[in-house]
């Protein structure tokens, strides 16, 4: 193994990778103590088949020098990053626990001697991956060994669902992300502390704090954000004229965001003026902090709202493993469930049947789902009528290639270029009039370009043998939900999309590898088979 000497710091671009040495160190825990770890458990597992599981060549593209510091190695790494998340650890927690905890040094390969290390090793280590091409090489290799022992084999369905995870950082009003985001671009910015003093006055910005004003006063805080805002758009028209790196150009573009998200105009003006005002609605997708601008507001149920990120998992229902994850923004069209539910099943080589609630009942996903070849066992998307007990588009007939849609009165209607159906004055005296629209205009409808195949799905949702499949299957998706959230992680310890999704695949890789544990994992004659007790 390295030199445990080398592990008391960090490194630099020249470090090369450090190999284990296969020869067993005096005092190695594992050949000492290792009888006391439980079997089937993942302290024992790393301690015997951690080289097998993360060999030397799966990280060597992350040290592409061949001189240098020889640096931790990767098997001891990846070790120590599976146990972390495992555990839900931080940094500091986890070396600490490489350094006194046996379970630890076991897993791991060391003696009972051996110093940690410092815990930016496992920043860099993350760094490196998150930089990398392979950024989840880690969860790939127990996916790896998922298939190799053909636990899944025969398994033809998948569950989609998703869970809000909170934020690591402090959701700031606008007083405050408006003051932090002209700090920022006096930091990154060439120039920008000239411009700040020259003219921006609504506020110290050398002083991190919010202005000392008469709070309760609605006029005061009216007059501060007025100033606050007038400053941003004077800095940003006074900046330099110049080409900007990427981190100036990022502080510039989110001050211009922050600067317009949550104010209009005041009372009286036309923004020409210049008087700014907090707006009475809150913007689409809105930034909540300048530490992490990629945090959103979420709203997984009407009454209940988290701030943070989604973590979007896809799951065997009878196994509980996790088969593909990702973590976005909780916000925004691009990042719904069904939209990230496309993209988890787009690997799916073989017919599968997908289940899912009704937040993965869009058109978009019906239509991909049957262009893989997939089985719909999803709960469709209500049906709203526009009273109770009204009709609903499912009481119309649309023709797609008569292009009309028929009333239940014998109304018909052409489909517009936009896909509407407008009856107008035709509903006038219709009978059916005060269950089918309240408008003056009469009933429009709007058909989705997938409507055929969303009608053919609630048709089939009805059907006795659909409603068994998802009442017994789909709910096991909630089992492995549970197990990711657990012992606090639902929050998380990182900043932006890319560090947390990292996260969430580390944290995937040890779940499931803690649970083919459970399943009977074992290794026999260079080969990893499940072999159950």
């Amino acid at each position: 193994m390295s030199d445990p000497g080398c592990w008391s710091g960090g490194w630099d671009d020249g470090v090369v990778q450090g190999r284990a040495d296969p020869q067993r160190e005096i005092l190695d825990v594992e050949s000492v103590a290792g009888h006391l770890l439980p079997a089937g458990g993942v302290f024992a597992f790393l301690a015997g088949h951690r080289r097998e599981l993360f060999p030397d060549e799966l990280f060597a593209d992350l040290f592409p020098s061949g001189r240098g510091r020889p640096s931790i190695p990767a098997d001891v790494v990846a070790s120590v990053i599976v146990l972390q998340t495992l555990h839900g650890l931080s940094d500091a927690e986890a070396v600490e626990a490489v350094t006194f905890d046996l379970r630890w040094k076991a897993a791991c390969g060391l003696a009972v001697t051996a110093p940690g290390f410092h815990p930016t090793v496992l920043t860099y280590w993350r760094r490196r991956l998150a930089r990398s091409q392979r950024p989840n090489r880690i969860f790939d290799a127990v996916k790896s060994v998922v298939a190799e022992t053909g636990v899944l084999a025969g398994k033809a369905r998948r569950a989609l669902d998703s869970t809000v995870l909170d934020d690591a950082v402090a959701t700031q009003d606008t007083v405050t992300q408006l003051i932090s985001a002209i700090r920022r671009v006096a930091r990154d910015v060439p120039g920008a502390v000239a411009v700040i003093a020259e003219h921006c006055s609504g506020h110290d910005y050398r002083d991190p704090g919010k202005p000392v004003i008469a709070w309760d006063d609605p006029d005061a805080r009216a007059r501060l954000v007025d100033a606050l805002v007038s400053d941003a758009h004077r800095l940003l028209g006074h900046l330099p004229d110049a080409e900007l790196d990427a981190k100036a150009a990022e502080a510039v573009a989110l001050l211009a965001l922050v600067a317009g998200q949550d104010v209009e105009p005041a009372g009286g003006s036309d923004g020409a003026d210049g008087r700014w005002r907090i707006a009475r609605r809150v913007a689409p997708e809105r930034v909540i902090s300048t530490v992490d601008p990629e945090t959103r507001h979420a709203h997984k149920t009407r009454h209940r709202r988290q701030d943070g990120y989604k973590a979007h998992v896809k799951v065997e229902p009878d196994t509980g493993l996790i088969t593909g994850c990702a973590l976005t923004p909780a916000a925004g069209p691009e990042h719904s469930d069904a939209a990230v539910g496309i993209e988890l099943l787009a690997d799916e080589p073989d017919p599968i049947e997908v289940l899912a609630d009704s937040a993965y009942g869009t058109g978009e996903l019906l239509a991909a789902a049957a262009a893989g070849g997939h089985t719909a066992i999803i709960k469709p998307w209500p049906l709203r009528p526009p009273m109770p007990e009204g009709l609903t588009i499912d009481d119309f007939t649309v023709d797609e290639a008569a292009a009309t849609v028929t009333c239940p009165n014998g109304l018909t209607a052409r489909i517009t270029r936009t896909r509407k159906a407008i009856f107008g004055a035709r509903c006038r005296d219709c009978p059916l009039r005060a269950r089918c629209t309240s408008s003056t205009r009469g009933r429009t409808l709007a058909l989705h370009p997938h409507d055929a195949l969303q009608r053919a799905h609630r048709v089939r949702a009805q059907d006795p043998e659909f409603r068994a499949v998802y009442r017994e299957h789909r709910p096991m998706v909630e089992r492995s939900i549970s197990w990711l959230v657990a012992g606090g992680n639902r929050r998380l310890r990182f900043v932006g999309t890319r560090r947390n999704d990292l996260w969430l695949h580390h944290r995937v890789a040890a779940l499931n590898l803690r649970r083919l544990l459970t399943l009977g994992l074992t290794r026999s004659g260079g080969t990893w088979l499940v072999t159950p007790a």
